[in-house]
C-alpha cells in the first residue's frame, strides 16, 4: 500500500502509541496535543517503547510533533483523533480538522464507546468519517475495530481497512454504529456479571478473577465464544441459555456496589484501593505482567504468520 501522511490528534496514552505504529510501518506521522508537556514527552515515550520492544529507533525520524491541530492536519490523508472521552471536545476537534485538512482526508475517531455518528455530528462531509477503535496499548494489541456510520462511504471503509492491515493490525468491520461497538459491549457484559457476583455475595473479587483467568480465559485467545458454541453444539448452548440467562444480571445502570466504591474514593490504581489494595509495587508488577503477556502474544502471532 502507498505510504500516507497521517495526523494523530492527542499525544496521551493512546495517541503516542498509535503514532508509533504508523511510523514503524513507514508512514510520515504528525501528532499534536494541546498540552505542551504532553507534546514534549511524545518522542521520548515512543523511543522508550521501541527500546523495550528491541526495535530500532528509525521510526522516530518519521514522527513530527506539531504545536497546533491545524499544522498537524495540513496536507495529510488520514486523521485519527485520540482525545479524552469527551463528546463536545471530540466534535470540536473534527470540526476544526475538517476545515484545515484536505477535502479528501479520512476522519477517524478512536473513541471507545461513543457512537461515531455523535462524534462526527459537526462534520459536513460525513461520507469520509468513521471510527477506528484501537486497544491499549495500541502497539501490542493487534485488533482495530473499524466502525461504519450510515453515511460512511464504501471507499472510506475500504481504504481504512486496507491501511490498518498494511500497518500490521487486525482490522474488523463493525457494520452498525452502536454504543461500545463490539469489543466493549462484550467486555462490559462480563464486567457487569463479575461485579454482580461480588455484590450479591456469591464470591469475592479474587475468585471471580481466578475463575476467568484459570478456566475459559485460557481458551479465549484461540477459541472465540461463537466458535465455542459451535464446538459444544448450538443445541447444548440453547439448553444452557434457557436455564441460566434468567439468572444473569440485567442491570441497565452501574452496580450499587460500584457507586459506593466510587463515592468512598476507592478508585482502584488511582487511589490504591478498589476491589483490591494496590501498592505502587503491586501496580507495577501487574502492569509488567500484562505487558510481558502481550509481547509474548506478538511473538506467537509472528510465528503463526511464518508457519
Amino acid at each position: 500500500m502507498t505510504k500516507m501522511r497521517i495526523a494523530i490528534l492527542g499525544g496521551g496514552l493512546m495517541g503516542h502509541g498509535i503514532a508509533q505504529v504508523f511510523a514503524c510501518a513507514g508512514h510520515e506521522t504528525r501528532i499534536t496535543d494541546p498540552n505542551p508537556a504532553a507534546r514534549e514527552g511524545i518522542v521520548a515515550r515512543i523511543g522508550a517503547n521501541l527500546d523495550d520492544l528491541g526495535l530500532a529507533r528509525d521510526a522516530l525520524a518519521r514522527i513530527r510533533v506539531c504545536a497546533t491541530l491545524e499544522e498537524a492536519v495540513a496536507g495529510v490523508q488520514f486523521i485519527t483523533e485520540a482525545a479524552p472521552e469527551d463528546l463536545s471536545l471530540k466534535q470540536d476537534l473534527f470540526e476544526r480538522a475538517e476545515r484545515a485538512a484536505p477535502p479528501d482526508a479520512i476522519l477517524a475517531s478512536n473513541t471507545s464507546v461513543i457512537p461515531i455518528t455523535q462524534v462526527m455530528a459537526k462534520v459536513a462531509s460525513k461520507e469520509r468519517a468513521l471510527g477506528t477503535h484501537w486497544w491499549n496499548p495500541p502497539y501490542l494489541v493487534p485488533l482495530v475495530e473499524v466502525i461504519r456510520t450510515a453515511a460512511t462511504s464504501d471507499e472510506a471503509m475500504a481504504t481504512t481497512l486496507a491501511l490498518m492491515a498494511a500497518i500490521g493490525k487486525q482490522p474488523v468491520e463493525v457494520k452498525k454504529d452502536v454504543p461500545g461497538f463490539v469489543g466493549n459491549r462484550l467486555q462490559h457484559a462480563l464486567w457487569r456479571e463479575a461485579i454482580a457476583l461480588v455484590e450479591n455475595g456469591v464470591c469475592d473479587a479474587a475468585t471471580v478473577d481466578a475463575v476467568v483467568k484459570a478456566s475459559f480465559g485460557r481458551r479465549l485467545a484461540v477459541l472465540g465464544p461463537l466458535e465455542n458454541a459451535d464446538m459444544v453444539g448450538t443445541d447444548l448452548t440453547q439448553s444452557i441459555h434457557r436455564y441460566v440467562l434468567p439468572h444473569l444480571d440485567r442491570a441497565t445502570a452501574p452496580s450499587p456496589l460500584l457507586d459506593r466504591m466510587v463515592g468512598e474514593g476507592r478508585l482502584g490504581f488511582k487511589s490504591g484501593e478498589g476491589f483490591y489494595s494496590w501498592s505502587p509495587e503491586r501496580q507495577a508488577a501487574l502492569r509488567r505482567q500484562v505487558t510481558l503477556h502481550l509481547k509474548a502474544g506478538l511473538g506467537a502471532s509472528a510465528r503463526e504468520q511464518i508457519s
